[in-house]
């Protein structure tokens, strides 16, 4: 199942609603008011997600697309742990060494937008970059967690750009601030779940400039999976339903090119994942 948060069209309090993907391509509202971690929490205890639906659900109706604007289908996630130089190739593009274990850093509820939301680059940003990822949705409490065990405690997946302010990332010791930056997380068009993926290290995922493909991989090329990941994180952290672990991006980002491709005003980003969807953002530049 592929679940979204959105708001309708046309509605001037913007009320959020839980709802679901259906095969014809519609919107099926699911409760207004009703967030997705608490649908997660209610999965913790049974992942009947159809079961969940039914239970959930007001009405029959579906909508068009156009009816609706979708929201970031995940707004609250206690954590977001970001994953980084987790393909091989991408770490060689960034001039720095394959890591030995992931490379962790975090970005916050501030970074979340949705996808049909504007990315800002703040004004004193000049090397604004992007970064399709996969991202995993922790289902259960995860403490300790044997890497056998680990994707019983993944609810689904989603996509992330890791957007990224290079010019703070590199020059100040660590990266946060050029990371968690306001809107440089967006986020969906849903959440598929896990029954949705069989295997979520066959997935191509890809993201597009303004039209041009720019990254285009498969997540078979990770080098920490995301058993690994999940046990590795949960070891020391930890997991509750909702977190959010983005596993990284592969090569093609605008600092791996000669001259360096910087977002800028205007610019559209298209992030793909396979199986999930698109997520399509503008950026807008602030100004001084």
């Amino acid at each position: 199942m592929k679940w979204v948060q959105f708001v309708k069209r046309g509605d001037a309090e913007e009320n959020v609603w839980l709802g679901a993907f259906t095969d014809d391509g519609r919107v099926r509202p699911i409760a207004e008011g009703t967030s997705m971690k608490h649908l997660i929490a209610r999965c913790a205890e049974s992942p009947d997600y159809a079961l969940h639906l039914e239970a959930l659900a007001e009405r029959e109706e579906t909508l068009p697309l156009d009816e609706v604007r979708l929201k970031a289908p995940l707004h609250n996630p206690d954590k977001m742990i970001f994953i980084g130089l987790n393909y091989r190739d991408h770490a060689a593009e960034s001039n720095m060494a394959v890591p030995k274990v992931p490379v962790l850093f975090p970005k916050y509820a501030n970074s979340i937008v949705g996808p049909e939301d504007d990315v800002v680059i703040p004004a004193e940003v000049e090397q604004c970059d992007y970064e399709v990822e996969l991202a995993v949705v922790i289902g259960r409490t995860a403490k300790n967690v044997a890497a056998e065990d680990a994707m019983d405690y993944v609810f689904g997946y989603t996509v992330i750009n890791d957007v990224s302010a290079r010019d703070l990332q590199l020059t100040e010791g660590q990266w946060t601030r050029g990371k968690a930056i306001d809107t440089f997380a967006p986020m969906g068009p849903c959440i598929a779940t896990r029954d949705e993926i069989p295997d979520p290290h066959k997935l191509r995922l890809s993201l597009a400039l303004n039209g041009k493909t720019m990254q285009d991989s498969d997540t078979g090329f990770l080098i920490f999976d995301i058993p690994y990941l999940v046990s590795f994180l949960s070891r020391t952290i930890t997991l509750s339903p909702g977190d959010v672990i983005s596993t990284g991006t592969p090569p093609g980002v605008g600092m791996g090119f000669e001259p360096p491709v910087w977002l800028k005003d205007g610019d559209v980003t298209e992030a793909y994942v396979e199986h999930i969807g698109t997520l399509r953002n503008r950026y807008v530049k602030e100004n001084r």
